[in-house]
C-alpha cells in the first residue's frame, strides 16, 4: 500500500501507521489519529489516481479537512486510508466583478475570508473554528454558523464543485453561474454527504459585497416568549440588514463572563436570557440610527430589560469573543456536545423537560444552552464528571434525541451524523428517505469504500 501511494503522490506524502500515530485527532479530541496510511495528494489528478488504486484494491478511504467537527465524521479504522487535503490550499481564483471564488478544498475558511477582503467582499460563512475548518470539510457538512438567518448554510454559497468518485472517476461541475437550471443541479449530492458519495476537491463560491457598516447588540431579555418577539421585531425593523441573533441562556452567558474566561460581563449576569445582535449594513451612520432605534422600541416595549451597544470595532469583537469562548465548557469535567434544531415556539418547552428530566437521570452534571436562535438551532451541553462519561453518555443522547421527535426537530441542525448521531437517525428522517440514501449510496459507491459506516 504504502508503496503504491508514493508512487502516486510522492514519498513525503505518505505517512505510515506510526507517523499517523503521532497526529492529533482534532481540536475537540485528546486522542491521536490511526490509519494504515495517510495521503496528502496535491491535486485532483491525484486524488483520482489514490482513489482509482484504493478501489481496485478494496481499501476504504476516509477524507480529513480541519478535523474540527464535533460527531467523529471523520474518524478512520487502523486498516483504511486517510485522504488528507492539507496540501491543496490554493485559492486559484478570486473574480470581483462575478462575485466567485475558485478554491481548492484545504483552503482554510479564515484565508479565504480574510482574501475576499481584499477585494472588498466577503465570504459569508463564519463559525467559530474559522481559523482551522476548511472549505471542502465545510460543504461535506453543509456547516452553518453564525449568520444563516441572512446568507444561508454552505450549501447556499457554493455554486460549483469538482468531486472525485469512488472509482476515482473526475466529476468537475465548476459552475460559475447564479442561474443555471440545466437539469439535475448535481453539486447538492456531494454537500452535506459526509464524504461519503465522493471527493471535494474544488470549489467555486458566491461572494458578496462587504458590507460597509457593523451595528452589534448584547441584550437581556426578561422570558423566552420575549426573545421570540424581539427577534421579528429587530429583523422588521433592520429592513434585511440582521446578519446574527444568537441566543446564550442564563448558565452558558455566566459560563464565558467568569473566571477562568477571559470574557466579562457587558450587562449583568441575573436575567434568564441573553441574545447577541448583529447588523450588517451600507452605511455607518444611518444604519446606526436605525439599529440604534430599533433597540429602543424594543425597550418601550419590553422586550429587552438591559443592553450594551457597540461603539467601535472591539465592542463588536469584544461581544462576538463571549459566543465564540465555547471551549469554556472543557473546565471542570467532560461536555458531551449536541448540535439540534427545532421551531422556536417548541423550544422553550423543548429546554424545560431537558432540564427537569436530566438530574434524576445522570445525577450530578451541568447544563449549557445557546445557539443561533434566528434560525432554530440549539447547542445543548451536558457536562458530567469524567468518570461518569461514558456510562452517562448514552441515557443523556436519549434524553436529548428522543424527544425531538415530537417536536418536529432535527438530531443535527448543522454538524452533521457522523456516528455519534446515527443511532438516532430516524428521529428526523422517514423510512423512506433513509431507504433512498442507500440506493444514493449503492449508486456512487456500490463498494462502500467512501468514509464507510458513517450516517447510515
Amino acid at each position: 500500500m504504502l508503496e503504491a501511494l508514493r508512487a502516486i503522490v510522492g514519498d513525503g506524502n505518505v505517512l505510515d501507521a506510526t507517523e499517523v500515530a503521532k497526529r492529533s485527532a482534532g481540536v475537540w479530541r485528546p486522542d491521536s489519529l490511526k490509519a494504515a496510511a495517510l495521503v496528502r495528494p496535491k491535486t485532483t489528478e491525484e486524488v483520482s489516481q489514490v482513489m482509482r488504486w484504493c478501489h481496485a484494491q478494496n481499501v476504504s478511504v476516509v477524507t480529513q479537512g480541519g478535523l474540527t467537527g464535533l460527531v467523529h465524521g471523520s474518524d478512520a479504522a487502523a486498516d483504511q486510508v486517510i485522504l488528507s487535503l492539507e496540501h491543496m490550499r490554493e485559492i486559484e481564483e478570486i473574480n470581483p466583478r462575478q462575485r466567485t471564488a475558485t478554491v481548492q478544498a484545504g483552503v482554510v475558511l479564515q484565508v479565504l475570508q480574510e482574501a475576499a477582503d481584499v477585494h472588498g467582499l466577503i465570504f459569508p460563512l463564519d463559525l467559530g473554528a474559522r481559523g482551522s475548518a476548511t472549505i471542502g470539510g465545510n460543504a461535506a457538512t453543509n456547516a452553518g454558523g453564525n449568520r444563516v438567518i441572512r446568507y444561508g448554510m454552505t450549501r447556499d454559497m457554493v455554486l460549483g464543485v469538482e468531486v472525485v468518485l469512488a472509482d476515482g472517476t473526475i466529476l468537475s461541475s465548476l459552475n460559475h453561474l447564479f442561474k443555471n437550471n440545466a437539469g439535475y443541479d448535481l453539486k447538492q449530492l456531494f454537500i452535506g454527504s459526509e464524504g461519503t458519495l465522493g471527493i471535494i476537491t474544488r470549489l467555486v463560491l458566491r461572494l458578496r459585497e462587504k458590507p460597509m457598516s457593523h451595528n452589534v447588540a448584547f441584550v437581556a431579555v426578561p422570558d423566552f416568549a420575549a426573545m421570540g418577539k424581539l427577534l421579528k421585531h429587530m429583523d422588521r425593523s433592520l429592513g434585511g440588514t440582521l446578519s446574527a441573533f444568537e441566543a446564550m441562556w442564563q448558565s452558558f452567558y455566566r459560563l464565558v463572563t467568569t473566571a477562568p474566561a477571559k470574557g466579562r460581563p457587558p450587562i449583568s449576569q441575573d436575567y434568564p436570557y441573553y441574545v447577541l445582535i448583529e447588523s450588517l449594513g451600507a452605511e455607518r451612520e444611518s444604519d446606526t440610527v436605525r439599529f440604534n432605534a430599533a433597540l429602543e422600541t424594543a425597550m418601550e416595549q419590553a422586550l429587552i430589560v438591559d443592553a450594551a451597544i457597540s461603539q467601535s470595532d472591539a465592542d463588536c469583537h469584544a461581544f462576538w469573543s463571549l459566543r465564540d469562548d465555547v471551549e469554556q465548557v472543557m473546565h471542570g469535567g467532560l461536555p458531551v456536545i449536541f448540535d439540534i434544531s427545532l421551531p422556536i415556539d417548541e423550544m422553550e418547552r423543548y429546554t424545560e423537560n431537558l432540564r427537569d428530566a436530566l438530574p434524576a437521570a445522570i445525577g450530578e452534571h451541568k447544563l449549557w444552552i445557546f445557539g443561533h436562535l434566528g434560525d432554530g438551532n440549539l447547542h445543548v451541553i451536558v457536562q458530567v464528571k469524567p468518570q461518569d462519561y461514558f456510562a452517562m453518555r448514552p441515557k443523556i443522547e436519549a434524553l436529548v434525541y428522543q424527544p425531538l421527535a415530537a417536536f418536529r426537530g432535527s438530531v443535527s441542525a448543522e454538524h452533521g451524523i457522523g456516528l455519534e448521531k446515527k443511532p438516532y437517525l430516524s428521529v428526523s428522517r422517514s423510512e423512506t428517505e433513509i431507504a433512498i440514501m442507500r440506493k444514493i449510496k449503492a449508486a456512487l459507491d456500490p463498494k462502500g469504500i467512501l468514509n464507510p459506516g458513517k450516517i447510515f
